[in-house]
């Protein structure tokens, strides 16, 4: 191996160790059809990802889209893995991929919006007439050994 080839070798070592590991994307609010939906605010949005290789205390990071929807985890917060991103907003669909990161990743997360007429509101009672006030006894008894 000549001197150029080690020096080339050991400067793609350096970059891609300074490279670190992270996941960065964007989340679109579409319609059923994928197109964009006009004037939809996607600011502010969780992404949640959650290392599913790592101990629950380490594995889960979230962070929030900024005004173009897009989004970036913070440097050194990201470990390599096997990861479930998941995001979602009222009024769509949530949607979830599974990335495996062992570098810098990008995802693209398409929200798709629920039409209006699937959606479902229910009205609360107006009084506690027709609530159930006593709806019986209730015995509790200790396990028998």
């Amino acid at each position: 191996m000549g001197f150029s080839t080690r020096v080339i070798t050991i400067f793609c070592v350096f970059l891609l160790s300074a490279c670190g590991t992270g996941i960065s994307g964007m989340v679109r609010l579409v319609d059923y059809n994928n197109q964009e939906v006009p004037n939809a605010n996607a600011e502010g949005i969780v992404v949640n990802m959650i290392n599913t290789s790592l101990p629950i205390e380490e594995a889960s990071y979230s962070v929030r889209t900024g005004k173009s929807g897009k989004f970036e985890s913070e440097d050194g917060k990201i470990k390599p893995g096997l990861y479930k991103i998941e995001a979602g907003k009222t009024g769509y669909i949530t949607e979830t991929m599974t990335v495996q990161v062992d570098g810098s990743s990008e995802v693209v997360l398409d929200l798709k919006k629920i039409p209006s007429k699937s959606r479902r509101s229910h009205r609360s009672s107006r009084s506690d007439h027709d609530k159930i006030v006593n709806p019986g006894e209730v015995n509790i008894q200790p396990p028998s050994m």
